[in-house]
């Protein structure tokens, strides 16, 4: 009987408070603290880059960071808005409106609840790298042509989301650049990658303190000064949205339909899918800086549980993110207390500031995202592609260019589809079949065109049935000996192959001998019936197989002889 075990939902947070004091709390909330200086103009930027409001991208770090913590399956991961999501939300956005952004991004949430419970967290990983790194600098690529409008202060109404779009929407509107934006955006981008490389080299006890300081608030606050003393004709926070709001929003159940839904089940793939790759890669790369191990499968979970929610309270797709989960690490957090704090400390400062952020200006939060996008990328891998084989290079070169030029959507699948392929390929490139002949076997002198001796390698499966067609192409005159000992796996498509060949020889005469069937194979062969086909010609080694062919071959010769005769 078919067994199906479901995954058990025990989050982190469990284990991790065992054993907790007050100094393990210090330093989870003085990290926490820290995160949230940090998560506070990436989550606003990340919002107005998708085409919403800043504080959608606020709501979404506080209570998806709160519930990601609380119920994930690593101690120190921060969950929030991602660069990665830009593309993708701005897309439906565009074409669904928000309404259809809460149904993608609720559906998304439940794909990845599934995915969660039923322990497919470890399929994550089999996703090729050069699948990952193309669409992730496509991604970079589009964050940054997305924030052109703003770093260079041009004035478009209706910025497109496909590449074509956004260059041909700059083009037509370079004639409203804005020499001040672009000063305010040059010298945040300035003060930042200052900050983060000329500042650490300075041995002073002063270039020490203010390197606690995140590049990107820095940034934030220089930039709205410089822009509130000398009253800069930019656009700020204020001027374009209103300001930030003074609290969380109510429930907001979307307007939608059946026809919606189906419309939105291949964006919520997407959604779900690069949550599912950004959160467990995140996970991953912070087990290896704290010595930990996190389960991928209740993080999904998790992760499944916060999309669900968030977007009915004015949120956005959240996941896992790399800068501020390794600045939660670097700042001695210790378990989910830490994210959670950094929830709780954003909805503080939001509470208490939030009419300060309607000086800040759009230039400032284009420079940072300038910024991310640039390290988001993995450019180096381009200049190494000659150095990978040519499934690699085809394959990381295609999902960056239809990620870029395309959809997002489709690179994703494209993606998925050539790592099946890739997989398939390789290990079909793996199996293969080894004849024995008399040169090492003396039963065999003599027996050349009477008796094959084959020994398989690898799998058996539907990529790799041409080792035994090629079998049944080229059959002996009285017996066939099959040696299985290297087999490791054998499908339906392989078990009706081999059922085909045993039709096929007892057809022309010849026998077929099948040995070395061990752990998989002989159980799908047992269920399939295939080997009580067999059993008469099961031997024990492959030795005994080859006397007996030998034996065979001799006897038909005998008795062939013999009715010559008479």
């Amino acid at each position: 009987m078919f067994n199906l075990s479901l995954q058990r939902f025990r989050p982190s947070l469990i284990d991790a408070l065992k054993a907790y004091d007050r100094a393990r709390f210090a330093q989870d909330l003085g990290a926490g603290l820290t995160v949230a200086v940090v998560a506070l103009p990436l989550a606003m930027a990340f919002a107005i880059a998708s085409g919403l409001k800043p504080e959608a991208g606020l709501f979404t770090a506080i209570i998806a960071g709160f519930l990601i913590s609380a119920l994930g399956g690593s101690r120190v991961q921060i969950g929030g808005p991602a660069g990665a999501f830009i593309v993708i939300v701005y897309g439906i956005v565009q074409r669904y409106g928000v309404d259809g952004l809460i149904i993608a991004t609720a559906l998304a949430g439940v794909l990845l609840f599934v995915m969660g419970l039923f322990k497919l967290g470890t399929l994550i990983r089999f996703i090729p790298i050069a699948v990952i790194i193309g669409f992730t600098n496509g991604i970079a690529v589009l964050i940054g042509l997305s924030q052109i409008k703003d770093f260079f202060g041009l004035t478009i109404p209706d910025m497109p989301a496909d590449f074509f779009g956004i260059m041909s929407a700059i083009g037509h509107h370079l004639d409203t650049f804005n020499p001040w934006a672009l000063v305010v955006a040059l010298g945040s981008l300035a003060l930042i990658i200052g900050w983060q490389f000329w500042l650490p080299r300075q041995p002073a006890r002063w270039a020490a303190w203010l390197r606690k300081a995140p590049p990107s608030i820095a940034a934030l606050i220089f930039a709205t000064f410089i822009v509130w003393l000398f009253n800069l004709p930019v656009e700020t926070l204020g001027t374009r949205f209103g300001g930030v709001p003074a609290a969380l929003p109510a429930f907001t159940p979307p307007r939608f339909d059946w026809e919606s839904m189906r419309q939105l089940l291949m964006p919520a793939v997407t959604l779900a899918v690069l949550c599912a790759i950004e959160s467990l890669l995140c996970a991953r790369a912070a087990d290896t800086a704290t010595g930990t191990r996190h389960d991928p499968n209740q993080e999904l979970m998790a992760q499944g549980i916060a999309n669900f929610f968030t977007p009915f309270f004015g949120g956005m797709p959240a996941t896992g993110t790399i800068a501020r989960t390794f600045t939660n690490v670097k700042s001695g957090a210790t378990s989910p207390i830490a994210g959670m704090a950094h929830a709780l400390a954003l909805l503080l400062v939001m509470l208490v500031a939030a009419p300060l952020a309607s000086s800040i200006p759009l230039a400032a939060l284009a420079a940072i995202l300038m910024f991310v996008a640039w390290n988001m990328g993995e450019w180096h891998e381009f200049a190494r592609l000659k150095t990978y084989r040519l499934p690699y290079r085809i394959t990381l070169l295609t999902v960056f260019l239809l990620t870029v030029i395309v959809d997002l959507t489709v690179a994703v699948e494209f993606g998925i589809f050539a790592a099946c392929f890739t997989f398939i390929y390789r290990v079909s490139s793996l199996s293969r079949a080894e004849r024995i002949t008399a040169a090492t076997v003396d039963e065999l002198r003599g027996l050349d065109e009477d008796v094959h001796v084959w020994r398989l390698y690898g799998v058996i499966f539907f990529g790799a049935t041409k080792l035994i067609e090629a079998r049944e192409a080229d059959l002996p005159r009285r017996a066939l000996v099959l040696d299985f000992k290297n087999v490791i796996y054998v499908d339906s498509t392989g078990i009706e192959v081999l059922e085909n060949l045993l039709a096929t020889c007892r057809k022309r005469g010849v026998r077929l001998i099948a040995v070395g069937l061990i752990n998989q194979p002989r159980d799908i062969a047992h269920r399939t019936g295939l080997l009580e086909s067999l059993q008469t010609d099961a031997m024990p080694g492959l030795h005994d197989a080859i006397s007996a062919a030998a034996a065979h071959a001799a006897g038909d010769r005998n008795s062939g002889g013999q009715r010559e005769e008479k």
